[in-house]
């Protein structure tokens, strides 16, 4: 299925389905499953699939069982699909695939349609209580969109995937918004002066009602260390508010002990993740401006001798809005990603010479890492970042030691 249904991580917008007729049409043939289980619905530029996992887990230790669906997946297929923490068995992948390969080939579905349908059919098929739905990208003609959730959460824009979803952050407000259902309540997670009025005009449209997370003034600890997960942590606190207005029965110590324990009951990789320790080398899956931001504001705030910093991009990110925030006193290491949409890294190379940042080139992600692990004193600092499948290429690979 890979290698046959077009899959937007490695072709790109070619993927991007621009309607929900062929996956409303699957979800009819195998019976409607989504309509069989409560869900929550989580969009946004950045921060929903943390979001997700810190709901998830929160859920997990009030005693429900709790479908988790998450994309892209960094090491194997198997993480997108989850259930209290545990992924999809290998068997349930199989024979999901064996009983509608005809269908998917037939009525040229994509990979990640292929996907939600497996996920909704096996939600189904296990009774979850409750599943944790992240999109996928938008919202509004996302394949994961035909849910009815009790909840929709949307915790921040920023200008990604703008060839798909609009140049403004109005634009792409719009079509985020489009997961806001009626008489549904839904949480934004960050005030933007931008993008409010879009969500509060759809919202009062649809009777949903609307709840900014940002303005909570409580101060949640979780075990994601990246600075951004502040903000996660208030969207989602805000959210398990609401769930609890519903009847779910969550406790306060529940929701202690679920966000500080995202990593063991969820598995969820990739962010702010330390792999490695003298030199202390930190993952993080933030690839766009707003992102990357909060991660290179919190390297700056690390203490080292050296900063070495393994690169990559895919080729239809805007350099120019990103290259400029990277510290040009680094070393740089600078790799492609191995997919068909990554970023030479030749071309890397010479676009990042106007923004003043030096280093070489390696034609893996594996041979970037290991040059800096080679080159690092102990004191030093490595960071691998720019693309989620740098991190997930680093994260495969079978030399880490920590």
């Amino acid at each position: 299925m890979f290698q046959r249904l077009p899959m937007y991580q490695h072709v790109g917008a070619d993927a991007f389905k621009k309607n929900l007729f062929n996956i409303i049409s699957f979800s009819e043939f195998l019976g409607n499953p989504h309509k069989d289980f409560k869900a929550v619905h989580v969009a946004g530029t950045n921060g929903k699939g943390s979001t997700s996992h810190m709901l998830a887990s929160i859920l997990q230790e009030a005693g429900y069982k709790v479908g988790l669906y998450t994309s892209p997946h960094l090491t194997d297929f198997r993480e997108r699909i989850k259930i209290n923490g545990k992924e999809i068995s290998e068997n349930e992948v199989v024979t999901f695939i064996d009983s509608n390969k005809s269908y998917l080939e037939n009525n040229k579905l994509s990979f990640f349609e292929m996907t939600v349908g497996m996920a909704f059919s096996y939600f189904s098929k296990k009774k979850v209580d409750i599943a944790v739905i992240e999109v996928g990208l938008g919202g509004r003609l996302d394949s994961t969109n035909i849910i009815n959730p009790i909840l929709s959460i949307i915790t921040n824009i920023g200008l990604d995937h703008t060839d798909m979803l609009g140049n403004t952050l109005a634009e792409i407000a719009a079509e985020k918004a489009g997961i806001i259902k009626p008489n549904t309540p839904v949480v934004i997670g960050e005030f933007q002066e931008e993008t409010f009025p879009v969500f509060q005009k759809i919202a009062k449209n649809r009777s949903a009602e609307i709840v900014v997370a940002s303005k909570e003034t409580i101060e949640l600890e979780t075990d994601l260390k990246g600075d951004y997960q502040k903000k996660n942590s208030k969207t989602t606190y805000v959210a398990v508010q609401l769930l609890q207005s519903k009847g779910f029965k969550v406790s306060s110590d529940n929701i202690r002990r679920g966000l500080s324990s995202v990593v063991a009951n969820t598995g969820l990789q990739g962010r702010w993740q330390q792999i490695h320790e003298h030199p202390k080398a930190i993952c993080d899956t933030a690839h766009n401006k707003e992102g990357l931001k909060y991660v290179i504001s919190q390297l700056e705030r690390e203490s080292y001798k050296q900063l070495h910093m393994v690169l990559g991009f895919v080729s239809d990110k805007k350099l120019e809005d990103v290259l400029a925030l990277f510290p040009v006193d680094a070393n740089y290491y600078f790799c492609k990603p191995n997919i068909p949409r990554g970023l030479d890294e030749e071309i890397l190379f010479k676009q990042t010479l106007q923004f003043g940042l030096k280093g070489n080139t390696y034609k893996s992600v594996k041979q970037a890492y290991q040059a800096a692990l080679c080159n690092a004193n102990k004191e030093d600092l490595i960071f691998i970042g720019g693309s989620t499948f740098v991190v997930a290429a680093v994260l495969k690979a079978d030399f880490l030691d920590i």
